[in-house]
């Protein structure tokens, strides 16, 4: 069932978070066919001002938008230690969610939650899901074109550090960044993660180590059946946005490489160049944000959700997981899988 819709028919959206991610998704939400992005909340009254007149959308507070039954869903894209009490206002208030990851930085707290949240059309923003490359290989693991998959290999890592200042309010590197990693091994692995191993070392900052964090990690992950995931993530790649996946089965293997600025090469005396890759997760990943969009535009038209809160909880687990096999030093058994 569709929900209310605006003064131009069609359903409206309110956006909280003026910030970086908020600003791709208020640019997808304005472009869309199907929506109208109606409000823009930030703490930041200017900052939400700015956004809002960029897309003739008027800047508010959350209680007034909850409150406007025009109003028919609620794209979270505020700091993380916001996303739980927003998602759950929102909910209260009847509207459909969107909500970027993770769902919180406790897997108490969301757990917790579980229950408000249970009824919720709730969509969590694992971007990478929507990534057209990321798609194809997990179809062609679907369809059996290498046999049973035995191991998956994912690579993921910045081309330089973000600021120490946003490192201090991340949640760290497995709640930060790793999050997007459990989750595409989950959704790819298509089992319940049972035991988790990580090492993990401060080699690319030393500011982020006294910012009581990692920069470099490796993550083993391991199902029932024995199934397992190698995640190798870096702070700091020094050649741009490495963004690898390599699935290997009974009869071969698959994978996706990164993607380039260009197709160009050119082939001389000292061999082959080619132009460089991309160099950040808003070019890597802009066709999945516009494809979460989509998704998020046919959530509203009555469709499923297709990643639910519990996705978002099980991809905590997994990040606490690491994060207590990184201090300990050994594996960490999951009794009910993740």
């Amino acid at each position: 069932m569709s929900g209310p819709a605006s003064d131009s028919g069609r359903p409206a959206v309110a956006l909280i978070g003026g910030g970086r991610i908020g600003r791709i998704h208020a640019g997808n939400a304005a472009a869309h066919p199907a929506l109208s992005l109606k409000y823009v909340i930030d703490p930041f009254g200017a900052a939400a001002a700015q956004l809002a007149s960029r897309y003739g959308a008027s800047a508010t507070t959350l209680e007034r938008a909850l409150a406007d039954p025009a109003v028919a869903g609620v794209i979270v894209a505020s700091p993380t230690d916001q996303h739980l009490a927003q998602c759950l206002q929102a909910a209260a208030a009847g509207k459909a969610i969107f909500c970027e990851k993770p769902v919180d930085l406790s897997v108490e707290r969301a757990r917790s939650a579980a229950g408000a949240l249970a009824g919720a059309r709730l969509f969590l923003g694992f971007n990478r899901r929507f990534d057209p490359s990321f798609r194809a290989l997990r179809e062609k693991l679907q369809a059996g074109v290498i046999g049973s998959l035995e191991t998956l290999h994912i690579i993921s890592h910045d081309p330089a550090p973000p600021p120490v200042s946003y490192i201090k309010v991340s949640g760290g590197l497995f709640k930060d960044m790793t999050i997007h990693d459990f989750d595409v091994a989950r959704w790819l692995l298509a089992e319940p993660v049972v035991e988790v191993y990580a090492m993990a070392a401060c080699l690319v900052d030393p500011a982020i180590g006294a910012a009581d964090d990692i920069d470099t990690a490796k993550v083993l992950l391991r199902t029932a059946s024995g199934r397992m995931a190698l995640i190798s993530n870096s702070r700091r790649s020094g050649y741009g946005y490495d963004q690898r996946i390599e699935a290997f089965g009974s009869g071969g293997s698959v994978r996706v490489d990164n993607l380039t600025a260009t197709t160009v090469a050119v082939w001389g005396e000292e061999g082959a160049t080619r132009a460089p890759f991309q160099n950040f997760f808003l070019e890597r990943y802009a066709e999945a944000y516009r494809l979460e969009m989509d998704h998020f535009a046919a959530v509203l038209s009555g469709e499923e959700p297709s990643i639910r809160f519990t996705d978002g909880v099980q991809a905590l687990e997994l990040a606490e997981a690491a994060g207590r096999s990184h201090a300990t030093g050994r594996p960490v058994a999951l009794s009910g899988g993740a």
